[in-house]
């Protein structure tokens, strides 16, 4: 071959790569190149709805189409989206989809649903990265709205990620997230007034909490029988999150709360009619736990409080522990609200923050058990006062300091709260956090005789006991069926 031929072989053939996206048909097989024409189309269908979101100039969201338009609870939705690729893009971008719903704290995570989202070897096989220039792919989606639907608009929220990153909207219908706001379904629930004054915005509730006498102690073992909880400061029954009203829904719960020297103590009793687990290990169910580990346990049941400890709700250095009735544990810190950020596996905030804390679970009932009928579950916790040294004035606080906080119990990423939301953001909005006042009846009394909750003095817990957990690990004895060190 002449050295004529040999580069106009080579111009051919690199004009044929610059006509894909970078990574194209890298790792992909024939059958599946062959699959993908399906979801090739020369022009946006006229019975799609036009959209123009710009990502960074490489990805253009063009389309969408939703049937039925109405979507009240319990509908079972086919989502169509239309995606034009104008530019290369490198390999290991991934498709994401957020379904936002009022009264939710983090949206409904659909990223793998859908045939273009097919996940093999680490990698959407017909995701973005696999596009060629100027093609428009269509990305189809089943989705079922919720039957606890709280608000009449659930919004669709379209991003492409790889790792902690999106890529940046430059035009378009988006947040500040870079997701492209796809469309805002209309459920046809009607949003309720709230019916308590004292819920009214600008307006939380309050609750003064009292230093354990020197002859009192608690041992962090789930069982909730030291008689220091029979005195101790409660929320009162969780009300609806979203607007305040009285919950009248099967999942309830309430927290209660003391302290000495050394620790918070916090009770939550939750009435749960089906008490569910589900987390096992993150190497084993990694879109069930962060990027760092955590398990994600707002997906499922769980409890969860945010602490401010200034106490002036700004959301400048707060915390939040969530603990599912498995006994395990998503600790973080977070400088501002909801940041830092990662992307949708996080990390959430600083995730590194170890509080040192002691818990313990007991349910009343059986654990992944779906065919009988529980009763609720407990989940007693000691936090040590040093866990909060980032944001809090004085530690321990002084009698009559306030901080600030909230108490949930969760359900698939709702749920009821001690102070409801009222629409002002998201589970961390601060100014919405209720105020925890401290107290000591007498300023001179001995330290309270708190245990630490280890196995040497945890008792053996009621039937159901999920177990105590000590800084992180676990107490080594036995919990319930279905409890045991599975992972999501």
């Amino acid at each position: 071959m002449t050295k004529s031929k040999i580069l106009a072989s080579s111009l051919a053939l690199l004009a044929i790569l610059s006509t894909a996206c970078v990574g194209g048909g890298k790792g992909q097989s024939a059958e599946d190149k062959e699959r993908m024409k399906a979801f090739v189309v020369e022009s946006v269908p006229e019975s799609a709805k036009k959209l123009d979101v710009n990502f960074e100039n490489k990805i253009h969201l063009v389309g969408y189409r939703v049937e039925p338009e109405n979507a009240p609870p319990g509908t079972d939705l086919k989502l169509t989206y239309y995606w034009r690729c104008d530019e290369p893009i490198e390999a290991g971008w991934a498709l994401s989809t957020h379904v936002q719903h009022e009264g939710y704290d983090r949206p409904d995570n659909a990223d793998a649903v859908g045939p273009l989202r097919e996940w093999k070897e680490g990698a959407q096989i017909f995701g973005p990265s696999r596009w060629e220039r100027g093609k428009i792919y269509v990305d189809e989606q089943a989705y079922k709205m919720p039957a606890d639907i709280r608000g009449p608009e659930s919004i669709v929220y379209l991003s492409i990620w790889k790792g902690d990153a999106r890529l940046r909207v430059i035009s378009g219908p988006a947040d500040d997230q870079n997701r492209a706001l796809v469309v805002k379904l209309k459920t046809g629930v009607a949003s309720k007034a709230p019916e308590k004054p004292a819920n009214a915005a600008g307006n939380v509730p309050e609750i003064s909490v009292k230093r354990l006498a020197a002859t009192e102690k608690i041992v962090v073992d789930g069982k909730a029988d030291d008689a220091a909880w029979k005195t101790a400061a409660s929320t009162g029954a969780f009300v609806n999150v979203a607007n305040g009203n009285p919950n009248d829904g099967p999942l309830s719960g309430q927290a209660k709360l003391a302290w000495d020297k050394d620790n918070l103590y916090v009770l939550f009793e939750v009435k749960d009619p089906q008490v569910q687990g589900g987390f096992t290990d993150a190497k084993d169910q990694p879109k069930k736990h962060t990027s760092t580990g955590q398990p994600m346990l707002w997906n499922g049941h769980t409890v969860e409080m945010m602490v401010d400890p200034d106490g002036d709700g700004d959301n400048v250095n707060y915390y939040e522990l969530q603990i599912n009735p498995q006994n395990k544990i998503f600790k973080s810190q977070f400088d501002g609200y909801n940041a830092p950020r990662g992307g949708d596996y996080g990390p959430f905030g600083h995730e590194d923050w170890d509080p040192k804390l002691k818990s313990a679970v007991a349910i009343q009932g059986t654990l992944d058990k779906a065919d009988d009928k529980d009763e609720g579950y407990a989940v007693e916790i000691a936090i040590p006062w040093t866990a909060y040294a980032k944001g809090a004035a004085t530690l321990p606080p002084k009698s009559g300091d306030a901080w600030r906080m909230n108490f949930y119990a969760m359900q698939d990423n709702g749920g009821v709260a001690w102070s409801p939301i009222l629409g002002q953001g998201n589970f961390h909005k601060a100014t919405r956090f209720g105020r925890v006042r401290f107290v000591t009846d007498d300023p001179a009394a001995a330290d309270a005789g708190a245990t630490d909750g280890g196995p040497s003095d945890a008792g053996a817990g009621k039937a159901g006991d999920a177990g105590a957990h000590d800084a992180g690990k676990a107490v080594p004895k036995p919990g319930p069926p279905g409890s045991g060190p599975k992972k999501p």
